[in-house]
């Protein structure tokens, strides 16, 4: 089988302490006998993406460069922001968690993909070809798209795991923030669909809109004044003390915490200065506000909190819990899964100043593809 050569997007943080991003042509090998080779025809840019992406880069220096057909850009990093990628120093990185395509060339044991179109993951995707392990990719239903099979993968599995790690972490519900992405909208869907209780957070009216005209019971504005009030009502309602925090930064993990300790306060018949013995957990999932996680501590000893990522997720899980959780992504895929974009751009386009500034916003109701054809 011959090789396939197209260009693909790259990152690096050169020595001198600036971004560059580029597109290179690389040769995409025939396949081993376990592998495929895909034609990419739509990769999103999730959040999760633009940390290899754009790096610590100070987004108003950019300066454009190359040609129409192969631009680069530069940026100066922040302040400090070194330090933090020192080990990328010089790596020219591809990027792109998912996406999906047709597949153009395959194994000898995957014969039977050769033709369909896959959604897949596994990184590099925002290139004209990718080369994968046929076990990291899903063939679509036949009414489905390239588009529609495009973010399979992040969005579904992140929003199916979190009802997962409730299960395992013995809780009944669960609170969410930034809870009209499009993450949250799916992790609505599935609450509604299997009876899980769920509180979500946002910060703006035209979002708690958004969630209500799909069927969303609750919805707490954290601008309003009696936010706080709010949501320890919601938790006391719902017992849910299991959060998912996609903002990470600022004082509202730390405020659910204590919405959760004064819920559960209620049902306590004599005073502790330990606080309640119900176990609190939030998870930070996303760093939406990169600025340091408050903590003002109100809400006694039986909390916790710490990070989590859907691939550590899915080693403890295994993977039998995986791939029932792939086959529902896949019998629900227009329906509970389906995901919109506001607009379809090209390889080259990702490269525009203008553009970097658009996606890289990460504003709700907000998604931009990459057509790697184009």
């Amino acid at each position: 089988m011959s090789e396939h050569k197209g260009l693909e997007l790259r990152s690096t943080i050169t020595e001198d302490g600036k971004l560059k991003l580029n597109l290179e042509e690389v040769s995409v090998g025939a396949p081993a006998a376990d592998e495929i080779v895909v034609r990419v025809e739509a990769a999103p840019i999730n959040p999760s993406d633009l940390g290899l992406l754009l790096g610590p880069a100070k987004l108003s220096t950019m300066e454009s460069g190359g040609s129409e057909d192969r631009p680069e850009v530069t940026a100066d990093l922040i302040d400090g922001g070194m330090s933090g990628v020192k080990a990328r120093v010089g790596q020219s990185m591809p990027v792109g968690n998912e996406g999906a395509g047709t597949v153009v060339a395959a194994g000898d044991d995957v014969q039977d993909m050769m033709g369909k179109k896959v959604g897949m993951m596994g990184g590099a995707m925002y290139a004209q070809y990718r080369k994968v392990k046929a076990r990291d990719a899903i063939v679509l239903p036949e009414d489905a798209s390239a588009e529609d099979g495009a973010s399979m993968f992040v969005n579904p599995l992140t929003s199916l795991a979190f009802t997962e790690q409730m299960k395992m972490d013995g809780f009944k519900g669960l609170v969410h923030t930034a809870a009209a992405s499009n993450l949250g909208q799916m992790l609505n869907k599935i609450c509604l669909a299997d009876g899980i209780p769920l509180v979500n957070i946002v910060r703006k009216e035209e979002q708690v809109k958004i969630l209500k005209d799909i069927g969303a019971p609750i919805v707490i504005n954290s601008s309003e004044p009696d936010f706080m009030a709010k949501l320890t009502d919601a938790i006391a309602e719902t017992e849910a003390y299991l959060a998912f925090d996609a903002v990470g930064g600022g004082k509202l993990a730390g405020q659910i915490l204590t919405a959760m300790e004064a819920a559960s306060q209620r049902s306590m018949t004599e005073y502790s200065r330990y606080g309640s013995d119900q176990a609190k957990q939030v998870y930070l999932y996303g760093v939406l506000d990169t600025s340091p996680t408050v903590l003002e501590r109100g809400f006694g000893m039986a909390w916790s909190i710490g990070g989590w990522l859907l691939p550590h997720f899915l080693g403890r899980a295994g993977m039998d819990t995986a791939l029932r959780m792939r086959s529902r992504v896949k019998d629900e895929l227009k329906t509970t899964f389906a995901s919109s974009y506001t607009q379809t751009i090209s390889l080259a386009e990702a490269l525009k100043p203008d553009m970097i500034r658009a996606y890289q916003s990460k504003s709700t109701g907000e998604k931009y593809l990459i057509d790697p054809t184009k």
